[in-house]
C-alpha cells in the first residue's frame, strides 16, 4: 500500500473557504426587497429533455429596482419557466407577455422576513457541516500519517490543532456572515 501523500494545510484551508464561498451564493439568492438576477441563478428547467439553470434559457434583467424581467429565447419554454419559478418557493408571481415575463418584488411582511432568516440559517447550518466534513479528512488524513510513521506523535498533535484553529476561525466567519445577513433581511 502507498503511503498517504505528505498533509497539505493550505488546501484544508482552500476547502474551507470554499464553504463560505457557497455560503454567500446561497445568500445571494435571499431577496431582501430588492431585485437581483442572482436570485433565480438556483433555479432549474425542465428544457429539451434535460433540468438546465434558468440562464441557460433566458436572459435575466432588473429594469426596475423591485422587478426581474426574464426573457426567454425559445417560445416553447416560457410555461416550462414560469413553471419553475412558481415551484421555486421564492413566492414570486410571474406575469407573462409572450417570451417575456416580469417578476414584481412584492414588500416583505414581518413573517416572510422570519422565514428568510430560517432559511439564512440553515444555509449556515449547511455551510458548518461542509467545515466540520473538512476538518474530520484533515484530521483521519494525519492519523494515517502518524500511523504510516511518516509524522511524529507531538507533530500530529501540532497539526491538529492547525487544523481545529482553522475550523475555529472559519466557523467564526460564517457565524459574521450569517449575523450580517440576518440584519439585512430583518432591516424595514
Amino acid at each position: 500500500m502507498a503511503p498517504p501523500p505528505d498533509f497539505d494545510a493550505q488546501d484544508l484551508k482552500r476547502r474551507m473557504l470554499g464553504a463560505i464561498e457557497a455560503l454567500k451564493h446561497d445568500f445571494g439568492g435571499l431577496r431582501t426587497g430588492r431585485a437581483s438576477a442572482s436570485l433565480l441563478e438556483p433555479l432549474h428547467v425542465d428544457a429539451y429533455g434535460a433540468n438546465m439553470p434558468i440562464a441557460q434559457v433566458a436572459s435575466i434583467s432588473v429594469p426596475e429596482p423591485r422587478m426581474l424581467q426574464i426573457s426567454v429565447w425559445d417560445r416553447g419554454l416560457v410555461i416550462a419557466v414560469e413553471k419553475a419559478i412558481r415551484a421555486s418557493n421564492l413566492g414570486l408571481n410571474p406575469q407573462t407577455e409572450g417570451q417575456v415575463i416580469r417578476l414584481r418584488m412584492p414588500d416583505l411582511t414581518q413573517d416572510r422576513r422570519k422565514e428568510l432568516v430560517k432559511v439564512a440559517h440553515q444555509y449556515a447550518e449547511k455551510a458548518r457541516i461542509a467545515v466540520r466534513n473538512v476538518r474530520r479528512d484533515g484530521m483521519d488524513h494525519l492519523k494515517q500519517l502518524e500511523k504510516a510513521h511518516l509524522m511524529s506523535e507531538d507533530d500530529h498533535k501540532k497539526k491538529a490543532e492547525e487544523v481545529q484553529k482553522m475550523t475555529d476561525d472559519t466557523i467564526k466567519e460564517i457565524d459574521q456572515v450569517v449575523r450580517h445577513k440576518e440584519q439585512e433581511i430583518l432591516q424595514v
